[in-house]
């Protein structure tokens, strides 16, 4: 169990770096992480769908199309949490750059 745990969270801290740099890739990668549980990361549908939009944002279409997918099974509350968690994200990371 430790084991899982302590993966789940090397994948996630690895990627947050790059995801705060604007990396899409890395952002979409947190997105299938929380999606599908990679590496043992719990599955969470609206902290997937907050990092599937902010990889679309930053153009990836791979991140539009999960995006659109799991939004079919989530309800209209849970995407509007994931979007607001997605604008906080990004108000934080841009006041931690500035």
């Amino acid at each position: 169990m430790a084991n899982s745990i302590e993966s789940a969270r090397f994948l996630v801290e690895s990627r947050l770096h790059d995801a705060a740099m604007g990396d899409a890739q890395a952002r979409f990668d947190l997105g299938v992480a929380y999606s599908c549980g990679t590496g043992g990361v719990p599955v969470d549908l609206v902290e997937a769908h907050k990092w599937f939009n902010l990889a679309a944002l930053c153009g990836s279409e791979e991140g539009q199309h999960c995006r659109a997918e799991i939004a079919e099974e989530m309800t209209a509350r849970e995407i509007a949490q994931a979007q607001r968690l997605a604008r906080d994200w990004i108000f934080q990371t841009t006041r931690r750059a500035a």
